[in-house]
């Protein structure tokens, strides 16, 4: 392995992080666009104040299940874009060193 494979082996690795770190942050960020909307849509509803306390006690029980939710499948879409990245990676060193 010369010096010049090892140096695009390590910008590929930086890549594929960087990927990740992305994936995360659009995962997190539409976590928090979710919760944001539900307590906008709730606050903004026109009903009386005693059933808007309700619907906010009810999105409340019910946020952590859907956190949970999100948190799965953000897990499953960083997982399913390491393997296609891995599996780009390996075609890409496969073809370097047929050449």
């Amino acid at each position: 392995m010369s010096i010049m494979d090892i140096i695009e082996k390590g910008k590929k690795q930086r890549k594929q992080k960087e990927r990740k770190k992305t994936l995360q942050n659009a995962a997190i960020g539409a976590a928090i666009g979710v919760t944001v909307g539900a307590a906008a849509g709730v606050l903004l509803a026109p009903k009386a104040g005693k059933e808007t306390r309700a619907d906010i006690a009810q999105a409340a029980k019910e946020l952590p299940a859907k956190a949970k939710e999100i948190v799965e499948k953000t897990k499953e879409k960083v997982e399913e874009a390491k393997k296609t990245i891995a599996e780009r990676t390996n075609s890409t060193v496969e073809a370097e060193g047929q050449q």
